[in-house]
């Protein structure tokens, strides 16, 4: 029986070369035997034999897994997001610190209004007679009556201001206008809230001041921001106020709309008590009043405008260095003062005066016909 390193038929017969031929290529026996492998058993495999391969650790569990890739993917966003949850945080703070409702009002930031009151003196009896006779024959006889005087002008957009809120600054301004010169019970001195509650906040306790206690010192006359007139001295003869003016508007400034009204008021007076009586012992007065006015975009959806500068030209009325609490109209018949118009003494002391005085032109009166008597 051939051995375990011999062929089953023993060596192979007819190769050309024989032994001879592959002897430097033939391992001996003795060689193979000590080449030949040994398996382990399964039982030597679990003794203290190295495993052939490096030992891998076992995967985690799926559900770890995934969520091991969202926390590391999830990351950044995650980041971002505490990022973003803080800036609101932060912003909402000093939003509800600014605007919180709890805050008082801000008084006070608004420009102090300039104005002049000059009163006119007639050069002779003031003329008088039925309201209808007078203002015909008056340079008034074409004005428009009351609110239908003040014509807006066609809005057009100006810097930052479109067309709507142009027409809106300008309708603020005319409702000013209105309640200022033609609302009775202002004229007549019973209330001021019509044209108090148009007025920015900043200025209203500039406004106050001035009813509260008038001075001639160009900020504090009640009729510089307002028509007013004694109701214990005069009373309207005719309700019909003549009007006639105009209204210009430009952008000043980034975000500020300037307003500018020129308008002549007509009034028909007669003094008080009378009001049983035929209106035949009527007389005008004229009131010219060009003020300028300041509108924001903070104030257009307030309705409220800033007063810059109020200039009250009024006649026929006597020139008086007396604070300008009311106007004082001359009526039917009545003549200036002889010593109007009063004087100045540069060397008093303190603050100066800013009354001033002038004279009314006898073609701004009327020629009405002599009344019957």
């Amino acid at each position: 029986m051939a051995g375990r390193g011999d062929p089953p038929e023993g060596e192979p017969e007819g190769l050309p070369g024989g032994d001879d031929e592959y002897r430097s290529v033939v391992f001996d026996e003795s060689f193979i035997r000590a080449a030949r492998l040994k398996e382990y058993s399964a039982k030597e495999r679990m003794g203290d034999h190295a495993h052939a391969v490096r030992r891998v650790p076992p995967p985690p569990p799926p559900h770890r897994r995934g969520r091991r890739a969202r926390v590391f993917r999830n990351g950044p966003r995650q980041f971002l997001m505490l990022v973003l949850v803080i800036v609101l945080a932060f912003g909402t703070a000093v939003y509800l610190g600014v605007r919180s409702p709890y805050r008082p009002p801000v008084v006070g930031g608004a420009a102090q209004a300039r104005m002049s009151v000059i009163p006119l003196a007639p050069q002779g009896p003031v003329p008088g007679g039925a309201p209808e006779d007078l203002f015909a024959h008056s340079p008034a006889a074409q004005f428009r009556v009351g609110a239908a005087g003040i014509t807006l002008p066609a809005a057009h957009r100006a810097g930052d201001f479109s067309e709507s809120q142009v027409t809106a600054a300008l309708t603020t301004v005319k409702d000013y206008l209105v309640a200022s010169s033609l609302d009775p019970d202002v004229l007549a001195g019973r209330t001021v809230r019509p044209v108090r509650v148009l007025l920015d906040p900043g200025q209203q306790t500039q406004f106050d001041s001035s009813f509260a206690a008038p001075a001639d010192d160009g900020r504090h006359a009640p009729v510089g921001w307002l028509v007013r007139f004694d109701p214990g001295k005069v009373a309207q003869a005719d309700s019909q106020v003549r009007v006639h003016g105009t209204l210009r508007y430009e952008e000043t400034a980034p975000g500020t709309l300037e307003v500018t009204a020129d308008h002549l008021f007509v009034y028909a007076l007669r003094p008080a008590g009378a009001h049983g009586l035929p209106a035949r012992d009527a007389s005008l007065f004229t009131v010219r009043r060009e003020l300028r006015f300041r509108i924001d975009m903070a104030d257009l959806p307030k309705h409220s405008l800033e007063l810059l500068s109020s200039e009250t030209r009024a006649g026929p009325q006597d020139c008086s260095a007396e604070p300008p609490g009311t106007l004082r109209p001359l009526l039917e018949g009545q003549r200036a003062k002889p010593d109007d118009p009063a004087g100045t003494d540069p060397y008093t002391t303190g603050p100066s005066g800013t009354g001033l005085c002038g004279t009314l032109s006898r073609a701004a009166e009327p020629t009405p016909a002599a009344p019957a008597r």
